[in-house]
């Protein structure tokens, strides 16, 4: 089972399927992207991604590292799959807590499970290195290029205002984007249609001229049922879905994009 966060060890995905409607079935040969045939050049005005497009997460795992040493690796993977498990069981339980919270739960559950020994020192460490997540390399001249096409940025994340500002601001990015729309705002995580709707709700744009960036196939295939031309920027390379639903495109970078974006 995949899951939508890279590990730090291996580059791959691992996760439980949880939510029938999340994930894709892509097979993606030759050229490591797909343009959507029905989009016309210049058609597409946005792009929306998801925050993981943008922030690495692994240097939260190194960190790990080097609290646990041997321990880590058990203990993120788990944390990784209950970072999202906890999020649709929220939404569909509608108890909804935000992705801060959310974040934190599952890594006190993986270290109770895994026999960590938690400190609080260790857990504001590991927690705060959410506000300061580090870029892709790709990102900058990714963004550079993709403003140059007069395209508008967003994002439309899980991720909690404070988290995307304060690692916006940690890369000095902020002036790339438009708007930062959190799930917070709908008490809704994604896959829900409710949080891939503020994207048509605050941009005053057709779902067709808006492309959703996605990290994990779980998210490509709820942008995609939701209407989105939806682009799955694999950085890790992983597994696709098995649900039938095939993106708009696929690639590895910023640039990938850009080329789909183009037409």
């Amino acid at each position: 089972m995949q899951n939508p966060i890279l590990s730090p060890l291996k580059g791959e995905y691992t996760r439980r399927q949880f939510v029938k409607t999340a994930g894709i079935a892509l097979a993606a040969a030759g050229s490591p992207f797909k343009s959507a045939s029905s989009k016309s050049k210049n058609s597409f005005k946005a792009i929306v991604f998801d925050g993981f497009v943008i922030f690495n997460p692994k240097p939260v795992y190194a960190l790990a590292d080097m609290f646990f040493g041997d321990k880590s690796a058990e203990l993120c993977a788990l944390w990784r799959t209950k970072q999202f498990e906890y999020s649709w069981i929220r939404t569909a339980a509608k108890l909804y807590a935000d992705f801060w919270h959310v974040t934190e739960d599952a890594l006190v559950y993986a270290a109770k499970k895994t026999g960590v020994s938690l400190s609080s020192d260790h857990k504001a460490q590991l927690m705060n290195r959410f506000l300061g997540l580090d870029i892709w390399p790709d990102v900058l001249p990714g963004l550079k290029m993709l403003k140059d096409q007069g395209l508008s940025l967003s994002f439309l994340s899980n991720f909690t205002v404070n988290m995307m500002e304060s690692s916006l601001s940690h890369n000095q990015l902020t002036h790339f984007f438009d708007h930062k729309l959190s799930t917070d705002a709908v008490g809704e995580f994604k896959p829900s249609p409710a949080a891939y709707q503020m994207g048509v709700d605050t941009l005053k744009l057709k779902k067709g001229e808006i492309i959703f960036a996605a990290f994990g196939a779980w998210d490509a295939a709820g942008a995609k049922l939701f209407g989105y031309p939806t682009f799955w920027v694999n950085r890790a390379h992983s597994q696709a879905e098995e649900l039938g639903i095939v993106p708009d495109g696929v690639g590895y970078n910023l640039k990938d994009l850009l080329s789909f974006a183009k037409g």
